[in-house]
C-alpha cells in the first residue's frame, strides 16, 4: 500500500468538479483507492465514490490522505498526486 498526504488548494475544496475528477482518475486504476480528509478527522472513504468524496468535506487548506492498494497502486499514487498538485484542472492559487 502506498500513501500521499496532499493539502487542496481549491478555492471551494473539493466541491463537485473537482470532486468528480478525481473520482474519474481513482476509476481507472484497478487499486482500491481511498481518500482520508486529516483535518476534519472524518473516516477513509472510496476514492472511487462521488457521493463519499463529496461527504468527506474536504475544504480548502484540508490535509487529505490518499492511499492505493493493488497491483497498479504505484500509478495510481503518481497520477493522483500529479492530478491534487494541478488543483484537479481547476486554477488555484496557493
Amino acid at each position: 500500500m502506498l500513501t500521499a498526504e496532499l493539502e487542496i488548494h481549491n478555492p471551494s475544496g473539493l466541491h463537485a468538479r473537482p470532486a468528480a475528477t478525481l473520482v474519474k482518475a481513482a476509476a481507472a486504476f484497478r487499486s482500491q483507492i481511498r481518500i482520508e480528509n486529516l483535518s476534519s478527522g472524518a473516516a477513509p472513504v472510496n476514492a472511487k465514490s462521488l457521493l463519499a468524496v463529496l461527504g468527506s468535506g474536504v475544504e480548502k487548506g484540508h490535509r487529505v490522505r490518499i492511499s492505493a492498494d493493488g497491483e497498479d497502486e504505484a500509478a495510481a499514487m503518481e497520477s493522483l498526486t500529479a492530478l491534487s498538485e494541478s488543483g484537479f484542472g481547476e486554477t488555484t492559487k496557493q
